[in-house]
């Protein structure tokens, strides 16, 4: 079987033999990488062709792994969350490759003339990547891509709460790429663990504040540098300038969108005391508007398993058990069989609640009333600084007021969301939301080695200077370096 076939999961099953413990993958990928320590410009071009006719190729089984998995997915929410960023990021990479390859020149000092410098973007050697449930193909592929971009190999931890994904991924990699390049490891939370023990070259884990703990312990015994890329509560800020209606509706996308289970989904939402009652209207009716039902509805995301859906069930029953007062967009029940959860808008939650405590990643928003854009500023300056921070407010003054004021991994102003989906940008947390970026050129720069080259020729200038001290000459040219200064 070739890239281009599909695998199609119910139909023909490859037969996949039990894999190498994972010290001996890590071993044989680090092997031969020391034999092509610099993959080519071309080299590297075929490796993301090929993972792109991979995923073409397999598109519909994937999006029916997807939607198995979280027992009720949209196809066409996979499709623009999944794959069609991956295609897109390939084919800007490909366009921008070259460039990035190329060593970037740099000037001298005096005193070291006459020679030359530059920095060099070397390949780092065999880098893990640690995958989370949510979006499993995005966050395994989008990675990986600029990790081959960079002239890597790499292994691949797929989620244990997205079986049929991980397998299929694991398959479609197998077909299309030797293990000594790219390889898929699957199993549980002991795998992951034995997995971010490995001594890779580089780590990149997407997932919770609580795990990221654990994966940089785990590094830093081998002193692995890592990318995390984790989470927190990420603020919604609703200023009174910026029409209310269209705020709500462009949170209400982004909040639904995967039924929340998403790292820079709204978490909370700071909105002027005299307009918290119209967004909770129109946020509602924005709701019903995409989703006139949520049962049976296969563009509503299902939670992806009983454990998440409890923890949210009981999320919500702390909040109304301490008096918060919470919005559906209606009365029906959910009997289709599925994990659905509707909207649930918590108004007026207090710090005592676990929804302004943890990152809720599900369809729960709580709606907190403030006064003023400066009180809104304080309370997010006073939480963990988080992943994502959304403003909507058509003054350029508070606009910039924010973005000086607040620390969070990135921003959209008048948008949820959609940061993410600029090729051109880095994409990272800060402090507990993570450290370090990946995606464009800042993701070529996380995964090379930017190697400093100093060239000099048969004339040695730097004699002037040997020992012994004290001639003239080195007066002179002692006395010259310091005036630069």
């Amino acid at each position: 079987m070739t890239a281009a076939d599909p695998i199609m999961s119910e139909h023909r099953k490859v037969t996949r033999q039990i894999p190498p413990p994972l010290e001996d993958l890590l071993a044989a990928q680090k092997k031969a990488f020391l034999q092509d320590p610099n993959p080519s410009y071309q080299e590297r071009v075929d490796r993301l062709k090929a993972l792109k006719k991979a995923l073409l190729s397999n598109k519909d089984a994937l999006l029916s792994a997807l939607d198995e998995d979280f027992g009720g997915r949209s196809r066409s929410e996979s499709s623009l969350t999944e794959i069609i960023p991956n295609l897109g990021n390939i084919h800007y990479t490909i366009k921008q490759l070259k460039k990035w390859m190329q060593p970037s020149k740099r000037k001298l000092n005096p005193q070291l003339l006459p020679a030359s410098a530059k920095v060099v973007y070397q390949p780092l050697g065999v880098v893990g990547i640690v995958v989370p449930f949510n979006y499993p193909l995005f966050l395994s592929l989008s990675p990986l891509l600029t990790i081959l971009a960079a002239g890597n190999r790499a292994m691949i931890k797929m989620s244990e709460f997205t079986p049929k994904t991980s397998e299929l991924v694991a398959r479609i990699i197998e077909q299309t790429f030797p293990a000594n390049l790219v390889t898929v490891v699957c199993g549980d939370a002991q795998v992951a663990t034995e997995f971010t023990s490995l001594h890779f070259d580089h780590i990149i884990f997407t997932g919770s504040t609580a795990v990221g703990h654990h994966v940089m312990q785990a590094a830093a015994k081998n002193l692995t540098p890592v990318t995390l890329e984790l989470g927190g509560k990420s603020p919604v800020i609703v200023d009174n300038d910026f029409p209310i209606q269209e705020a709500a509706e462009r949170v209400c996308y982004a909040k639904a969108l995967n039924a929340g289970q998403t790292c820079v989904a709204p978490d909370y939402i700071l909105v002027k005391n005299d307009q918290k009652a119209a967004f909770i209207e129109h946020y509602l009716n924005a709701f019903r508007k995409m989703y006139p039902t949520v049962n049976g509805n296969n563009d509503y995301t299902s939670i992806i398993n009983d454990r998440h859906h409890q923890r949210l069930l009981q999320l919500l029953a702390d909040a109304k058990a301490q008096g918060a007062t919470i919005h559906t967009p209606g009365n029906e029940e959910i009997n289709d069989g599925s994990r659905r959860i509707p909207i649930h808008l918590i108004e007026n939650p207090t710090d005592n609640m676990g929804v302004m405590q943890e990152e809720i990643f599900g369809p729960l928003l709580p709606v907190i009333g403030i006064d003023s854009l400066d009180e809104a500023i304080q309370f997010v300056q006073q939480r963990p600084r988080p992943l994502a921070l959304y403003y909507f407010g058509s003054d350029t003054n508070n606009q910039e007021a924010v973005l000086a004021q607040t620390h969070s991994g990135g921003v959209c102003i008048n948008e949820c969301l959609l940061h993410v989906a600029v090729e051109d940008m880095p994409f990272g947390g800060i402090g507990p939301s993570g450290m370090g970026h990946y995606h464009g050129h800042e993701g070529f720069l996380t995964f090379s080695k930017a190697k400093s080259v100093l060239t000099k020729g048969k004339l040695n200038s730097t004699k002037m200077i040997y020992p012994p001290y004290g001639g003239w000459l080195q007066k002179k040219m002692l006395k010259f370096l310091s005036g630069r200064q």
